[in-house]
């Protein structure tokens, strides 16, 4: 679990295929971990990258890898080619709970079509599929790129849907959001109790 705080901006160093000549095949990524504090990390140990959480497979002082298989390779977006990352350490229960319950599990991809400041912040509207759309509310969370965020607007149509979201300096300051520009992909996570507030109006009634 995570909470959407990011810890630190590491840079995806490189990316190795694992399978050879096998285009079905995952990749090793290689990540400079930045200010991230690697001292505590084990192998084994689940750090999200962009909101998609990822097993250490090798680390050093100051980077650590990760295998990234095929499947989340289609179903993300940032995590194929060298640059700059979101990173977060799995939260522990002694921790600060400052953003929201994050499972690092991307839903979806979502696309950027507007990107301007407006006084001192940022307004981020992204494009959501209809699927993901039902689960977005006003003043409700959602992770972009790893980002715990709060949205502001929500409208739906008959194509997706488009939610609008207020971004502070400091995110701006501290996290790959500032590198977005419209036509860019995101990482999409829903709110947990979003969808198990859906699971359990949807299922049949015991008995």
């Amino acid at each position: 679990m995570f909470t959407g705080i990011v810890a630190a901006v590491g840079r995806i160093e490189t990316v190795s295929p694992l399978g050879g000549q096998d285009t079905d095949a995952g990749v090793r990524l290689r990540i400079d971990a930045g200010s991230l504090d690697l001292s505590d990390v084990q192998l084994g140990d689940s750090i999200a990258i962009q909101g998609a959480c990822m097993t250490v497979v090798a680390r050093d002082a100051r980077h650590f890898d990760v295998d990234v298989s095929r499947e989340s390779l289609d179903k993300t977006a940032g995590l194929d080619r060298p640059g700059r990352v979101n990173l977060e350490k799995a939260l522990r229960l002694a921790d600060r709970l400052g953003g929201h319950l994050v499972s690092g599990h991307v839903d979806g991809l979502g696309e950027v079509i507007h990107f301007a400041p407006v006084g001192e912040s940022h307004e981020l509207r992204v494009r959501a599929s209809r699927d993901l759309g039902r689960y977005l509310a006003y003043k409700g969370s959602v992770v972009v790129n790893g980002v715990s965020l709060t949205v502001n607007r929500v409208i739906d149509d008959e194509a997706g849907c488009t939610f609008s979201i207020n971004l502070i300096p400091h995110t701006i300051e501290v996290t790959t959001l500032q590198d977005l520009r419209p036509g860019a992909r995101v990482n999409l996570e829903i709110d947990l109790i979003a969808r198990y507030v859906e699971r359990m109006m949807s299922a049949p009634a015991a008995g």
